[in-house]
């Protein structure tokens, strides 16, 4: 083996392990806003990995390929995240029971004046 399949391979496991990880969070965490913590910051952290893998192994188009996916979904899975926890926070979806107060509805919440209006 080369030393650069040594790389490609250490990329390789870590974007797996990393993936598995994701994958147990979205099981093991109580509530959507964790869950979907644990599979947008694990889940972008593997699969850009083995996308990094597949470009060091590759190379040539294939690269350019690997890459271009790794920076879809850097700037893709943060406001994905963002709009379902949103999404879930407006549609009123209970938190963890021992996650204490909801600080965003402290922060936000709609005084009397603006009840009638339409959006938050």
């Amino acid at each position: 083996m080369i030393w650069y399949d040594w790389i490609a391979a250490a990329f390789l496991v870590g974007g797996g392990f990393f993936t598995l990880i994701a994958g147990i969070g979205i099981l093991r965490m109580q509530d959507v806003y964790l869950r979907m913590h644990a599979s947008t910051k694990a889940g972008t952290l593997g699969v850009g990995m083995i996308c990094a893998a597949v470009a060091i192994e590759m190379g040539g188009q294939t690269a350019v390929e690997a890459v271009a996916v790794m920076m879809f979904l850097l700037f893709t899975a943060p406001i994905g995240a963002h709009l379902i926890a949103r999404a879930a926070w407006r549609s009123k979806v209970p938190l963890w029971t021992d996650a204490g107060k909801d600080q965003v509805l402290a922060e936000f919440a709609p005084s009397d004046e603006d009840k009638g209006k339409t959006g938050l």
